[in-house]
């Protein structure tokens, strides 16, 4: 099993940046913008479509408000993971800044480069999206 472990710094509060994580129907707009240019949610699953066309279905498996955590698998689009499960994590680094975890399991091994350069690519936009101020559509 292939294991993707980011964690970066983050230049906006614990509750702002949980406010974005937490709200799992706009990811487009609110975590990672220009990376997901959709998100769309039925049921207990989103549909994610990102930037370079690939779609996915992601069950939202727990959202857990006094963890400030997120976690998710994808079940079915574009990708066809054996296994797959991730959680994004918020943790305040001081009063005005937050540190972003986010873990990713996912099987077969040969999707571990794919996934990898997925995550790097998100954290990127997450940290960017997260630090500037929201534009007149957010």
């Amino acid at each position: 099993m292939a294991h993707v472990h980011k964690e970066f710094l983050v230049d906006s509060t614990p509750d702002d940046v949980w406010a974005a994580v937490r709200d799992v129907g706009e990811v487009h707009r609110r975590l990672a913008r220009g990376f997901v240019t959709d998100t769309r949610l039925e049921a207990d699953t989103r549909v994610v479509t990102f930037a370079n066309g690939v779609v996915v279905r992601e069950l939202l498996v727990d959202i857990d408000d006094e963890a400030r955590r997120v976690a998710y698998a994808v079940v079915g689009g574009a990708l066809t993971p054996k296994h797959h499960h991730a959680s994004m994590q918020v943790f305040a680094d001081g009063r005005e800044r937050s540190r972003f975890v986010w873990i990713t399991d996912v099987t077969p091994d040969d999707l571990a480069d794919p996934i990898t350069e997925m995550v790097d690519q998100g954290a990127r936009v997450i940290k960017q999206t997260l630090e500037t101020a929201p534009t007149q559509d957010d």
